[in-house]
């Protein structure tokens, strides 16, 4: 029951703004995190004390991260369901940063793996890169409900992302890999029992090390990606950084422990630069109790 409330909800909302002019969508989208924000008490709740024990801030500059964070949240997703109608508008606001890192990273022929986390709007960002001719594909985003699960497939598909698998694909990732195309992959989820113990934001928090792992049986290349919405709330900059290195000369991934630390060591310097970008609702430290 509960599903079909949240599909048909869904529906309304996605219609309704695709009615509206471009800004006023995105500023809709906005609204409707906020007041998402306003509603969900005990989500809200948590995610501002994982924000105050991450950063160290106090409650009241806690509580105005998150809340923008959900304003973040609701324009991305409006982003991301419009892409099929709005998607050249969307990409025409992007300003790219550092695409030499990622060609270089491709010109070896064996992959790249594309490092984000639930940050500014990623799926845009995706779409973007697909736009100016990279070969992208995305870990699939496996939902409670299958319904969604193939909406975010089929807007993936509309923008040129290619989703691998309904959840973690192993052979349909390294066969990205193999024909030199781009995994994109973010690691900031809780991993539970079949994660890496390191620090995330300085804290303990199991992490996946499974594309790193991929990196390194592949020699693929680890590239940090980071999409930052400027303060219009409706245009953004797309920074692609260099390829990360591994540990004393060895190749990335090799030494896992470390190539894990570091990829959260990344995650953790952007999300502090710019801590309402990131999805402070979702408990990332669950398994390991180390925050909220």
């Amino acid at each position: 029951m509960g599903s079909d409330v949240t599909w048909r909800a869904l529906g309304v909302v996605r219609r309704a703004f695709e009615a509206l002019p471009p800004d006023w969508a995105l500023f809709g989208g906005g609204v409707l995190g906020g007041l998402v924000w306003a509603l969900d008490k005990g989500r809200v709740d948590g995610a501002e004390a994982r924000c105050v024990g991450a950063l160290g801030v106090g409650v009241t500059r806690a509580r105005r991260i998150v809340r923008a964070s959900y304003v973040n949240l609701g324009r991305s997703v409006v982003e991301f369901l419009l892409i099929p109608k709005r998607g050249e508008r969307w990409r025409s606001r992007v300003a790219v940063h550092g695409e030499e890192y990622l060609r270089r990273a491709l010109e070896g022929g064996r992959g790249v793996v594309l490092l984000t986390a639930h940050f500014g709007s990623w799926e845009l960002a995706a779409a973007t890169l697909a736009a100016r001719g990279f070969p992208m594909n995305a870990i699939g985003a496996e939902q409670r409900d299958p319904r969604i699960t193939d909406l975010i497939i089929s807007l993936r598909e509309a923008a040129g992302v290619r989703t691998i698998g309904k959840g973690f694909d192993l052979k349909g990732a390294l066969r990205c890999l193999r024909r030199g195309e781009i995994l994109g992959v973010l690691l900031d989820q809780d991993a539970r029992s079949a994660g890496i113990r390191v620090p995330f934001l300085g804290h303990p928090a199991s992490t996946p090390y499974g594309p790193v792992k991929m990196a390194a049986k592949m020699g693929s290349r680890v590239v940090p990606l980071f999409m930052v919405r400027r303060p219009d709330g409706i245009s953004h900059d797309l920074h692609l950084l260099p390829a990360l290195e591994g540990k004393d000369g060895l190749p990335f991934g090799q030494d896992e422990e470390y190539s894990v630390a570091l990829c959260n060591e990344v995650l953790g310097t952007w999300i502090r630069r710019h801590p309402d970008h990131w999805m402070w609702l979702y408990p990332r430290w669950a398994s390991t109790q180390a925050l909220p």
